[in-house]
């Protein structure tokens, strides 16, 4: 394959994760209501080395990133089998790669019940399944009923960071869906499901969380770590101004638990991507807010088309230089691809 695209927020399933993808049907093909049939979905979320290879072939992307979908092992309540479908997810993704490693990476699944065993388990697929970093889908879920949920910017995931800076890879963070308790009459979902997803609810959830991992003072504890965050950065870059400004105010500042702003950690710990925004103005914005560096290319396969996606970045009109940056080379020195630059 000649030099092209890296595209590194692309989500398979593994056999085992049918039916957790099967309770989300619903909200994300409203109109066929939760019981229609998934398998051409499915499909596409298996399909590794035959339709998503050859459209990658036609379209000219060079290399994917591959990544368990969403929720993934976040919308597991349960720690052991959490972890148990952690591990099994990462052995299936390993061993499809190995069967083409010159296209295809994978980011490790990981269960967040225990900051310990998430940190042994990235370990475990970076030193041993050869996997180029993590990812996390929000919150992860706990409790009996699933009502739980847990956010990795306190103190107790200080074990998991830590080990993410020795091991000196990426964490992306991922959305999901709002949890069934969230989507009962009386909330506000529960009547407004049209705003469920990508369109609206997905960045406003996620955005949440980033705003926490830079505020909370993680960064400043472990200053080397690096977090991705898609969607044009889930649109915080076009916020930063105002979140900055009122954050930097004398009575924000005096009392809050970070050392730094919301841009100097945009700056600093983390990347964005155009996964699922092919929005060229957007980009340029991102670019010029955060720094060519901080900006790399993603498509979000299956969700979006990959002929989609690169037909968009072939009408980016940025300097030669810059595309390349994005397109390609920024993603081989974050994630240590094992590609030439």
């Amino acid at each position: 394959m000649a030099r092209g695209t890296i595209a590194i927020e692309e989500a398979i399933i593994d056999p085992a994760g049918i039916e957790n993808i099967r309770q989300w049907h619903g909200l994300l093909t409203p109109a066929k209501g939760a019981s229609s049939d998934l398998s051409a979905h499915e499909q596409r979320l298996f399909d590794i080395h035959g339709s998503r290879l050859k459209s990658m072939d036609e379209e000219g992307v060079e290399y994917m990133l591959l990544s368990l979908t969403s929720p993934g092992v976040q919308g597991e309540s349960n720690p052991e089998k959490a972890e148990q479908v952690a591990a099994a997810a990462n052995d299936y993704l390993a061993g499809e790669v190995k069967k083409n490693p010159p296209r295809f990476g994978a980011l490790a699944a990981l269960s967040m019940h225990s900051p310990v065993q998430a940190a042994q388990e990235l370990r475990r697929a970076v030193k041993e399944l050869g996997m180029f970093g993590g990812l996390v889908n929000d919150f992860q879920s706990t409790g009996e009923d699933g009502s739980g949920k847990e956010y990795f910017d306190t103190a107790k995931y200080d074990p998991f960071w830590e080990v993410v800076q020795e091991l000196d890879v990426p964490v992306y963070f991922h959305p999901r869906y709002r949890i069934k308790q969230d989507l009962e009459p009386d909330q506000p979902y529960g009547t407004r499901k049209h705003m469920l997803g990508a369109g609206v609810q997905f960045h406003l959830d996620l955005s949440f969380h980033l705003y926490a991992m830079c505020s909370s003072g993680v960064f400043d504890r472990f200053p080397k770590v690096q977090i991705v965050a898609g969607h044009l950065g889930e649109n915080i870059p076009f916020n930063l101004w105002r979140a900055c400004h009122w954050y930097n105010h004398p009575w924000k500042k005096d009392s809050r638990p970070s050392k730094h702003d919301y841009k100097y950690y945009f700056t600093h710990n983390v990347h964005i991507t155009t996964s699922g925004n092919f929005s060229t103005t957007g980009l340029k914005f991102c670019i010029e807010e955060l720094g060519v560096d901080r900006c790399l290319y993603a498509i979000d396969t299956p969700y979006e088309n990959t002929k989609e996606g690169q037909d968009w970045w072939k009408t980016v009109d940025i300097p030669s230089s810059e595309k390349e940056a994005v397109g390609r080379t920024n993603a081989i020195k974050l994630f240590k691809l094992p590609l030439e630059i």
